[in-house]
Formats: structure tokens, sequence, C-alpha cells
């Protein structure tokens, strides 16, 4: 929030009486709380302005002021009440719209916040703080296409304002406008060159196909500044198009520069495991898990590492009990920790209760009876027990969910021969080879889960 407060003189007259203080010296501590407050001496500028607030209590400037002060102190209740009487006194100010909307939407205020945006730039339609301050509302309420010709409007009027060209190039980005996009990011770079600018011409340039040169610019991006962010960029960079030894490299280093970021560490186990490296990934993936241990995108991640390397057991195993009680509602959570207990038994050949394994697949389904891959592990769990008679049941309802698993299809063509039904058995085995050889698919999609992972990061680099 700029500062956009009125340095006149107050307009009291009407409300002082004989007994009052006089204007003259209602202006003098007026124009001393200004000083105070452009010095950033926050308290002080509102001491002397509560303590003269009763004589003033019409006055546009000293509500406006105090709204500014009390948002500079971080007390968003009082700058609040503030905005909201400055805007009653003068409705037709733009600027004290503007400022009243920026408070609500910090405050979490969407609706209301845009409703004061609008407001704002009916009065100045031709106003560059108009223009901009609403079209920066619709970019952060994810409605683009109502930012962009806004924030064009303001490029016009104010082709050299960085904050407004910077919210467009990244509109355009976002629209797919790349060569526009790409103009601006270069139009910036020649005035001010700086890493925040190289790390969206790299995201552009990802999104152009141009993948030589998004290395490049987040490369620039890392040695002007070695974020945790553009460590992240170019880490996943690598990753995405498959140059898992460099990515490797770049995520090592950023564990080392910040050891408490989790997703570096998701981003490390997933280089890791696409290297083949599994030992090392499941390491990665639960120190991971340790810094945060709610994040689900980690236990995804940790349970194909360990479904590849079932060495390190007990402390798998650990960790998805933590997070099954952590999220006692979630049925992926009961579902990991129920095959990380069993893929321990098998590995070890260790004594598990199997009951605890199919109480909480069972709670998994009860949770939430569409995920595929629980009915698969319930049938694989009853039919180690020869229970042929309940697992034929849980494949077919896998395969109801999705007919396109290929093991299901196998497991369930087995079963079928078991229990004599040899006919339909046959079926299941030729579905079966006839997915084994679109094997590329589950390829795809781990590759669409690192993706979803590495966007969903960028989208939100503030997760922890």
């Amino acid at each position: 929030m700029g500062k956009r407060i009125i340095l006149g003189i107050l307009l009291v007259c009407a409300t002082l009486s004989a007994e009052d203080i006089p204007k003259q010296r209602l202006d003098q501590i007026y124009q001393s709380a200004v000083a105070d407050y452009d010095a950033g001496r926050f308290a002080a500028a509102a001491g002397q302005l509560e303590k003269v607030l009763p004589y003033a209590t019409r006055s546009f400037e000293v509500h406006e002021l105090l709204g500014m002060i009390y948002a500079s102190m971080a007390d968003n209740a009082k700058a609040l009440d503030h905005f909201k009487l400055a805007v009653q006194l003068k409705p037709d100010s733009a600027a004290a719209r503007t400022n009243l909307g920026a408070l609500l939407m910090q405050s979490g205020k969407t609706a209301l916040a845009g409703e004061q945006f609008r407001k704002a730039l009916q009065l100045e339609p031709e106003s560059f703080d108009a223009n901009h301050d609403l079209g920066e509302f619709y970019i952060k309420s994810g409605n683009v296409s109502d930012a962009l010709p806004l924030l064009k409007k303001a490029e016009q009027i104010d082709p050299g304002s960085s904050e407004n060209s910077y919210d467009l190039a990244m509109a355009d980005y976002v629209v797919g406008q790349l060569d526009e996009a790409r103009a601006l990011v270069l139009t910036l770079v020649r005035h001010q060159d700086a890493a925040e600018l190289h790390g969206l011409l790299g995201q552009i340039d990802e999104k152009d196909g141009k993948f030589v040169d998004a290395v490049n610019e987040y490369q620039t991006a890392l040695h002007m500044n070695p974020s945790e962010d553009n460590f992240f960029d170019l880490g996943c960079e690598m990753l995405l198009h498959r140059t898992y030894e460099p990515a490797i490299a770049v995520f090592q280093t950023a564990t080392q520069r910040y050891p408490k970021s989790p997703r570096i560490w998701i981003g490390l186990g997933l280089a890791l495991y696409s290297r083949g490296k599994y030992d090392d990934a499941v390491k990665a993936l639960m120190s991971a898990a340790d810094l945060n241990p709610a994040d689900p995108r980690c236990y995804l991640f940790l349970s194909k590492a360990y479904d590849s390397s079932p060495t390190q057991a007990d402390e798998v195993t650990d960790r998805f009990r933590r997070y099954a009680e952590l999220k006692p509602d979630d049925p992926l959570a009961q579902y990991y920790y129920a095959i990380s207990l069993w893929k321990a038994r098998r590995a070890q050949s260790s004594t598990v209760n199997v009951l605890q394994i199919e109480d909480l697949l069972k709670k998994s389904i009860a949770l939430n009876g569409t995920l595929p891959e629980v009915h698969v592990q319930l049938g694989d769990l009853y039919s180690d027990q020869h229970q042929w008679d309940k697992a034929i049941p849980e494949y077919e309802r896998a395969l109801e969910l999705n007919p396109n698993l290929p093991d299901a299809h196998y497991r369930l063509g087995t079963d079928y021969v078991r229990v004599g039904q040899k006919d339909r058995a046959q079926k299941e085995f030729a579905v079966y080879q006839a997915l084994r050889a679109q094997h590329l698919a589950e390829l795809d999609k781990e590759r669409a889960e690192v993706k979803q992972f590495v966007y969903s990061e960028k989208d939100d680099p503030g997760n922890p």
C-alpha cells in the first residue's frame, strides 16, 4: 500500500467550538504527524493524531492518515475503521477507495476489496493507479482475462512503471501470449537487470518449449541470487527434462544452503528416484517428511521409492504411521501406512498383523471407495491368504474404477483360475497382455505426477 495521503490543510473549522483547540494548532499537529509517518515513526504519529481526533471527527485527512499509520503498524482492525470513515466522508476519492480495497484484500475480504477497486476505477477511469490496482486485484483473484486490459491500459498511461510491466508480463505469460511477455521482460532487463526477471524469462522459455534457453535463464537467476526459489526452479527444469545428474547436483547444493526446505528435499528425492538411486531417494524423501509431516506429496513419492528399495522398512513405516495418525480422515494416509506394513512384511519376512493391514485398507475404502489402488492392495492381501472369494470382488471393483490396470487384470485372471473359472481368466490375461504392450503409459503417469509437484510448488512458492 503506497503513501496515498493528501498533505493538505485540515478542513475542520465547521466542527470547532470556542473551547476547542485552535485550528492553527490542529494544522501543526497534523503536519507533525505527517512528518513522523514519512520518517517511519508510526507510533508517534498515531499518538499525536489520536489526541486531536475528538476535535476532528469529520476530517477526511485525519482518518485517511490514521488508516495509513495503523496499516503500517499491522493493526488492520483500526486501519479498516479509519479507512471506512474516510470513504464515508469523501466517497468520491478514488485514492481512499483504493486504500480501503488494498486493506480489505489483505484481510481476506476479497469481494469487498473488488467492489472498492471497481468504484475507484469508475471515479477515475484514466488513472494509472485505478487501472493497475484493479488489474492486480484480478491477477491475485485468478481472473487473468479481466486483468489484462486493465494492466495494458495502465501500461499505456505510464510505460515506466516496472511493477505494472512485470504484472502485465505475468498475465501475458499465463494466457500464453509468450512473445508479448518476453518483450516486456526484456525491456525491464535493459532498464534494471534482476534475478527475478531472468526467472520469469525462464518460465516463459519453458512454456515456449525452449528448454536450453530456459535453463540458461534459470542459471543466470541463480547466479545473481542463490535463493531457494531459484535453486528450485533450476533443479526442476532439469528434472522435467530428465537431465537427472545435473538436477541431483543442483538439489544437493540447495539442501546444503536450505536444509529446512521440504520442497528442496522432495526435489532431490525425485531426481534420485528418477536416476534409479532408490536408497538415497528414500532417505531424501524421509528428510522432507520429517520437515513437513503433513505434506501429502512427500508420501506419494516416498511410497514409490520405497517400492523399489524396501531396505529401510522400519524408518519408512514410522513416517507412514505418523502421517496416518496426523491425517486420520485421509484415505491415502491410511493406504500408505497399510502398504508400508505390507512391504515390510514381505521384505523382512517379519511377523506383521495382517488384520491391522486389512483394517487400514478397509478404513481407506470407507473414507473414499473410489481409489482403485486401495482395492487392488486389499485384493492382494486376500489372495496372499488364499481367500479367493474375497480377493476377486476387490479386483473387479478396482477395474470398474480404472480398467487400465494391467496387474489387476493379471491377478484377477490368476484368481479366476484358482476358483475354476478358466474362460474368464483367459479374458483377463488377454487384456493384461494388451495393456502391458502400453507400459509407457505408466511412465507418462509418473512424469505427470512429477510435473504436478513442480508446477504446484511454482504456483505457490510459499508452501512450507
